[in-house]
């Protein structure tokens, strides 16, 4: 019987996650198939065990569960452990594993292929939800010459600050006290671009030739990389290298391969266009 995986979400009519798998798959010679799995609020537990009980092997988590996926795990990676939050299942020996691939997903993305280092950069990260916890502890592996949190809540990024203290030095901030400095590298992980919408940054916060990157993938560019492309920052790019990254890890996980990404990465970018 094929081995089954999918990716669950609430909604998931939108995922590329199917896409990127089965190419993969194809790419390595995997025999596998791969869905999209719909759960109610309140409902993941149960559409979880079914899965399961049906002989799936692994599971892709996405927005609002993956929270759910952490309490759910029997045993987490280090990583999920520190962020809270699960966004790789997999189903072996009868026990329960999770992981997080999202700071993977990212720093390969920025470091792999934009060929932009972290290490020895001051880097701001817009944000303090459950996407900014996720790349925490990975983007903090890189050893960034500062890392600084701004949100609109600024008791949530201290919170964050004092959590990942362990991990190196990261300073939390409101986004007005941001007025008058300069970072190499902003990242935006608030929800914004989704909405159309910019997070309150003030003018001025991009360094010379730094980079913009938004966690957020759409047609075009977001809002946040508007606004970056008017302030002359050096380089832009969007999550979708880091949504295919992400998922790279996941297969590798899940079959020990490790898959090409860049041609998925580019055929992606061909159908939103």
């Amino acid at each position: 019987m094929t081995d089954r995986y999918a990716v669950i979400g609430n909604p998931i009519s939108h995922s590329q996650s199917p896409f990127i798998h089965s190419e993969f798959a194809s790419a390595t010679g995997q025999a596998l198939q791969y869905e999209k799995l719909f759960a109610d609020i309140g409902k993941f537990d149960e559409v979880v065990s079914a899965f399961v009980a049906a002989g799936g092997r692994g599971l892709n988590v996405t927005l609002p569960f993956k929270g759910d996926a952490f309490r759910f795990a029997q045993e987490v990676s280090e990583c999920a452990r520190l962020s809270e939050a699960v966004n790789t299942l997999s189903f072996r020996d009868g026990k329960i594993y999770g992981d997080n691939t999202d700071g993977v997903g990212l720093v390969r993305d920025i470091v792999d292929n934009l060929d932009v280092a972290i290490t020895g950069k001051r880097v701001l990260l817009l944000g303090a939800g459950g996407a900014v916890r996720g790349v925490l502890p990975t983007l903090l592996a890189e050893k960034p010459a500062t890392l600084t949190i701004a949100n609109r809540t600024v008791v949530k990024a201290e919170a964050l600050a004092a959590q990942f203290a362990s991990l190196g030095q990261i300073e939390a901030t409101g986004y007005e006290a941001l007025a008058g400095r300069q970072f190499d590298i902003v990242i935006n992980g608030t929800s914004t671009s989704l909405q159309g919408e910019l997070p309150p940054m003030p003018a001025g916060i991009f360094a010379a030739g730094a980079l913009a990157y938004d966690m957020v993938y759409s047609r075009g560019l977001t809002p946040f990389l508007r606004r970056a492309q008017g302030e002359q920052a050096g380089m832009l790019a969007d999550g979708l290298g880091m949504l295919v990254e992400q998922a790279a890890e996941s297969f590798r996980i899940w079959r020990d391969v490790q898959p090409e990404t860049r041609k998925v990465t580019n055929m992606l970018r061909e159908v939103l266009a």
